[in-house]
């Protein structure tokens, strides 16, 4: 069983179904991003698949666990893939991968008489995959049980939702988080620990990962940006130093999280007259969230942008432009 926290019940609802006369063909995992979705799937398909004295693989291994993901990027990731590397995938789950698991259902499960098919994450499919998908929802073959983990189930056709059975996982709160920090990453300084805490919104995944790339320099300059504002520019040059002169993808996309969460503590304080500016730099900071990943942004303006987004909201504008 899993051991991240939170999860007590999701999986009561799951083991009461396993236990009812008909258990639903398919489930809806949702919650935000960094929850454990993902791992309790794997978990949860294991127990579903399990057959009363025959031996059984890991999950990852396990010959009726299908986990769908987006395919290596291209085929130089491809090779890092079989090699056992890290490699970048594509940002979306084509067509291809639902058909060529929609071909191997119409054989029987190899060990028992049931299979889990988990969509890693159900947002990333494509219009086409979404309605190849459908069909087996619609027709689900023998024996065969869908696990879709879900960040934003709203962004699924009504038509998908509605053949699923939804379990939901709920941010958890600060203790919980700071248990979390414990076990994952013990030894954390205060400032750093804290920062997780702030961040991460309930996420015991993003306390996690901001952990991991040691961010709470960077997000204490930005909350003195947010703060203060910038009319010199030097808490700019702060927040670069901070971040490193040529930080990687991950720690950018980390970045401007971290600068999006300034922002909402920040709007919480506000008195009316600031609302309306933070809400505005808030707002562009999704925006930037949404186009990073995509655009190869240069790593000095893209800090040059965040910082400016912060001091915009402060509580007396800045003058200087950005």
């Amino acid at each position: 069983m899993t051991d991240l926290l939170g999860h007590e019940h999701p999986w009561a609802a799951w083991r009461a179904a396993m236990a009812g006369q008909r258990m639903h063909h398919a489930w809806l995992l949702a919650g935000r991003e960094g929850l454990g979705k993902a791992a309790f799937a794997l978990e949860a398909a294991a127990e579903l698949v399990a057959e009363p004295g025959v031996p059984q693989p890991v999950p990852t291994l396990h010959p009726d666990i299908h986990v769908l993901v987006p395919l290596p990027a291209n085929d130089d990731e491809a090779r890092k893939m079989e090699d056992g590397r890290p490699y970048q995938k594509k940002r979306s789950i084509g067509v291809d991968v639902i058909r060529t698991i929609q071909r191997r259902l119409v054989t029987r499960p190899t060990l028992g008489a049931r299979r889990a098919v988990i969509i890693d994450s159900a947002d990333l499919l494509e219009k086409a995959a979404v309605n190849a998908l459908l069909k087996s929802l619609e027709e689900p073959p023998q024996g065969t049980f869908f696990l879709l983990v879900a960040h934003q189930p709203g962004r699924l056709l009504p038509t998908v939702r509605s053949r699923c059975q939804v379990l939901r996982f709920h941010p958890l709160d600060d203790a919980a988080l700071a248990r979390a920090l414990d076990r994952g990453a013990p030894g954390l300084d205060p400032a750093t620990r804290a920062a997780a805490i702030a961040v991460a919104a309930g996420s015991p995944g993003a306390a996690l990962h901001f952990a991991e790339q040691d961010l709470g320099e960077v997000f204490a300059v930005m909350q003195r940006l947010a703060d203060q504002g910038d009319g010199d520019f030097s808490l700019r040059g702060r927040l670069a130093d901070a971040l490193g002169a040529r930080p990687d993808r991950e720690r950018q996309l980390a970045a401007i999280e971290a600068a999006r969460m300034v922002l909402v503590e920040a709007l919480a304080r506000a008195d009316d007259a600031r609302r309306l500016r933070i809400a505005d730099a808030h707002a562009r900071m999704v925006t930037l969230a949404a186009q990073a990943p995509v655009y190869n942004y240069d790593p000095g303006l893209l800090v040059l942008e965040i910082g400016g987004l912060l001091a915009s909201a402060a509580r007396t504008r800045e003058s200087a432009s950005r």
